[in-house]
């Protein structure tokens, strides 16, 4: 599966070298290339962001570098307005101004990717900009202008034309460095590294990525976009089930924003040739995007085969499609049985795997009814037997009231 990340933050996914996601990535499950934006700009100052038409506080991204990134990374594909590679179709700008979405065919099941990184020629993103993300999604909102100004041109003119940063190099984990304006390196414990502006693996003005290997955008399958990615607090939830949906892909690209966000003709025109999601993460506001990406990545990529030690680890998660579904993980104990002269439920260890199912089915309802009872109201009433119904009753839930679903 293949990730493009577009950020003024290349550094801030030095995080998918490690854990899991950086197992996966070097044992060819995932293919991941982080961009940075400031490739795409063309003055002295590499400026991303502008103040905001019809005046207001903060900063508002510029159209123009998001815009050849997208080209640049995701080129328009030919004969006009093309079928997605998804099986949706594009929307004309008419259509966009009328909040006509794109359609995808019922049961269509994406292609794999014939593998492949972004060509360093394609080029790179590079550092701070304007954008905003809430809900986990996008970046913040709630800067004053005052703020927006301290962020935003005045921040850029501590990055050179190149792209490196004005302070001297940070050292990482493995002794490497971080931040250098001439191809430093942040090595990971797989060997990764975040390089400068020569365009390297992390965001180098010529074209930066993180991991990936061989071929550009040109290599991917002929009739082929990505589904692009917004965090944004105006967007729709981001859950289990749809990071499911993401992890079907075999394409995704997000756009990380700052400050107010990007402007909204961005999405709009990117609609005309791919599909575009505006998600977020939740009711709260972020600085930016970034931390919302690295959230959704984590979040699809354990779902993909291969990527977690058990593969039935997903099914018993919260939210997990099936038994799970608007449901939280009851408690979860280890060795010893006893700690603190506090003992793990007898159940547990009784070998009786009718009754341990049972218990903690029992116990996922009580933690759901206790901390989550909007989750538990959208429980379906015939999917609830007699004994799952008294428990949430002890538990002080309505199960027979007006809250459940239906």
């Amino acid at each position: 599966m293949r990730f493009d990340i577009i950020t003024i933050f290349p550094e801030y996914f030095t995080p998918l070298e490690v854990s899991l996601l950086g197992k996966a990535r070097r044992n060819g499950l995932l293919d991941v290339h982080v961009h940075d934006l400031r490739q795409w700009t063309h003055d002295k100052h590499r400026t991303v962001d502008d103040t905001p038409y019809g005046g207001g506080p903060g900063m508002v991204m510029k159209p123009e570098p998001w815009g050849e990134a997208l080209d640049a990374l995701a080129p328009p594909l030919p004969d006009g307005a093309p079928a997605n590679r998804s099986g949706g179709t594009a929307v004309s700008p008419a259509q966009d101004q009328a909040g006509i979405q794109p359609s995808r065919s019922a049961g269509t099941k994406p292609e794999g990717l014939a593998g492949g990184s972004a060509d360093s020629s394609t080029g790179g993103p590079p550092e701070g900009s304007a954008s905003h993300a809430a809900g986990g999604m996008a970046g913040g909102s709630a800067q004053g202008r005052a703020g927006s100004q301290a962020n935003g041109p005045a921040e850029h003119s501590a990055v050179g034309p190149s792209g490196g940063a004005a302070a001297g190099p940070a050292h990482g984990p493995a002794g490497s460095q971080l931040g250098g304006p001439v191809g430093s390196e942040l090595g990971g414990p797989g060997g990764g590294e975040l390089r400068g502006p020569a365009g390297s693996q992390f965001g180098g003005p010529a074209g930066g990525e993180l991991g990936g290997s061989g071929g550009g955008p040109e290599d991917l399958p002929a009739g082929r976009a990505p589904r692009l990615i917004v965090p944004t607090p105006s967007g729709r939830p981001f859950t289990q089930a749809l990071a499911v949906e993401y992890a079907a892909e075999p394409w995704l690209m997000f756009a990380c924003g700052r400050y107010e966000g990007i402007d909204s003709r961005v999405v709009a025109e990117a609609r005309g040739r791919m599909i575009v999601d505006e998600v977020s993460l939740g009711d709260f506001v972020l600085a930016g995007g970034e931390v919302a990406v690295l959230v959704m990545v984590e979040a699809i990529g354990r779902l993909l085969p291969g990527v977690l030690g058990n593969a039935d680890s997903v099914t018993d998660d919260s939210f997990a499609p099936g038994a799970m579904e608007s449901l939280l993980e009851g408690p979860v104990y280890t060795k010893p049985p006893v700690w603190r002269e506090r003992a793990v439920p007898e159940i547990l260890l009784s070998g009786n795997h009718g009754a341990i199912a049972r218990w903690r089915r029992d116990e996922a309802l009580r933690r759901t009814a206790a901390n989550r009872p909007e989750l538990a109201a959208r429980l379906d009433p015939d999917a609830l037997d007699k004994h799952d119904r008294q428990v949430l009753r002890d538990a002080g839930f309505p199960v027979d009231g007006e809250d459940m679903a239906h």
